[in-house]
């Protein structure tokens, strides 16, 4: 389990967290996969098996499907399980209640009291000002309904920002989420991870195993057949790019007894303030993004991994 202060409690974050965007079959990210709720019901045990209680959702997910899903879920399990959804700020949302009637709608949808992390989903609010709304959600901290606060796809002045004003109402700003991976690493060029730790921001790298590239399977010799095909980052050239990256993983896994994707999952988790977002639809997805937990590659494998993906800091 790694430890991350948010707000005034200590909540016990685990080393990876379950996303579950894919559990709607949205068309970015079902890549023609036939799965149900059987599956995602296995997915949802496996992880509570492995010890990973620590599930990501949103309002905006399958229009609060994956949320109710998740509820469903906790009925059949005594088991304690911790929660971050995401607020929509959308156009017509310009009123606090606006905030306060969406958080009920996700806690009545998840069946729950309150929840560990709530996160507001982007930061364009259009006619709601960025102190309106985390002020709103600063309330909410202080009226038990919500643990933690923490914002999502937030540009390093927005984070510091938001950081400013629920720190004004005695909120610590919890958690920024965004893309990295090795084969991702802008954000550190950008001045992310220095200033997440500076003011104690836990980094959720969602796309940690950048949209599969990172596993392995993919090759100039096996290109993906599903939803993949046509992206620009899955063709021949951009995979030759990053055959001695995944030449390196696969080497330094053999070492551990682990997969290429547990290795880059592994590399992420390794760095003290950042935990990634795995989507698993299936209990052999879970298990498998699970093996990268409970150890650690070497300070000279890290090493190597970051020189190795120095050309994707640009």
């Amino acid at each position: 389990m790694v430890t991350t202060d948010f707000n005034k409690n200590q909540l016990a974050i685990t080393p990876i967290i379950i996303g579950t965007l894919s559990w709607v079959n949205t068309s970015s990210n079902s890549y023609g996969i036939e799965y149900g709720e059987a599956e995602l019901e296995g997915a949802f045990k496996a992880a509570l098996d492995g010890g990973i209680n620590f599930f990501d959702t949103a309002e905006s997910y399958g229009k609060g499907l994956s949320e109710e899903l998740l509820a469903k879920f906790m009925q059949t399990t005594e088991q304690p399980v911790q929660i971050s959804s995401k607020y929509a700020p959308r156009l017509w949302r310009f009123f606090p209640f606006s905030v306060t009637n969406a958080l009920t709608a996700s806690l009545e949808r998840l069946r729950l009291p309150k929840i560990q992390l709530y996160q507001v989903h982007w930061p364009l609010t259009y006619l709601m000002s960025q102190k309106t709304l985390l002020n709103t959600l600063a309330d909410e901290v202080k009226n038990g309904r919500i643990e933690a606060v923490g914002v999502s796809k937030y540009s390093l002045e927005q984070m510091q920002k938001a950081y400013e004003i629920l720190g004004a109402q005695g909120v610590k700003l919890a958690t920024n989420q965004l893309k990295y991976s090795l084969l991702y690493r802008q954000i550190e060029t950008q001045g992310f991870l220095d200033k997440a730790k500076e003011l104690g921001i836990t980094i959720l790298a969602f796309c940690p195993l950048a949209k599969g590239l990172l596993t392995g399977k993919y090759t100039v010799d096996q290109l993906p057949t599903d939803g993949r095909k046509p992206r620009p980052d899955f063709n021949k050239s951009e995979l030759e790019k990053i055959e001695p990256v995944i030449s390196l993983l696969t080497k330094i896994g053999k070492k551990y007894d682990k997969t290429p994707a547990q290795v880059a999952l592994n590399w992420l988790i390794c760095q003290d303030n950042v935990i990634p977002i795995v989507g698993c639809k299936n209990a052999e997805q879970v298990r498998q993004n699970i093996g990268a937990t409970g150890w650690k590659i070497s300070q000279d494998e890290f090493n190597q991994l970051e020189q190795i993906t120095r050309p994707w800091l640009k």
